[in-house]
C-alpha cells in the first residue's frame, strides 16, 4: 500500500518513518523546504521525499494521505484530493445503487431523505 505524506516537518517524517516500519510504500511531499536533518531522517529510512513542489502524479496514487497540520484546508493539493475522494465515494454509491436490491426503501429521517438498499 502506498501512503503519501503532505508534510516534511516533525510530523511528517515520524509519520513517514512509522509508515515504512509498517511495510508501506512511502511519499513524502512538501511544498516549502524540508530541514536538513529530516531530509537526512527520510534518507536514512530509503524513504523517497519532493520538496518545493507536490506532483499530482506522485501524490494522487496513494491509497492512503496523510496530511500534516500545517498544511492548510484551501491548498491546491489538498483540493484535489477531495475532489478524488467525494468521486469514488460518488462511484461506491452508483454500484450500490446499480445492484439488483430485494428492496428499495426511502425514509425521511430527521427531514433528510434517505435511500436504503
Amino acid at each position: 500500500m502506498r501512503l503519501v505524506i503532505l508534510g516534511g516537518g516533525e510530523s511528517g517524517v515520524g509519520t513517514a518513518i512509522l509508515g515504512k516500519k509498517q511495510g508501506y510504500d512511502v511519499f513524502v511531499s512538501d511544498f516549502g523546504i524540508i530541514k536538513q536533518n529530516y531530509k537526512d531522517v527520510l534518507n536514512q529510512y530509503g524513504i523517497i521525499w519532493e520538496e518545493e513542489k507536490h506532483t499530482e502524479e506522485a501524490i494522487l496514487n496513494a491509497d492512503v494521505v496523510m496530511k500534516s497540520p500545517g498544511i492548510p484546508e484551501k491548498a491546491q493539493i489538498v483540493k484535489l484530493l477531495v475532489a478524488k475522494i467525494f468521486q469514488y465515494y460518488l462511484k461506491l454509491n452508483l454500484l450500490r445503487l446499480l445492484q439488483k436490491p430485494k428492496r428499495l426503501e426511502l425514509q425521511v429521517v430527521m427531514g433528510k431523505p434517505q435511500l436504503q438498499c
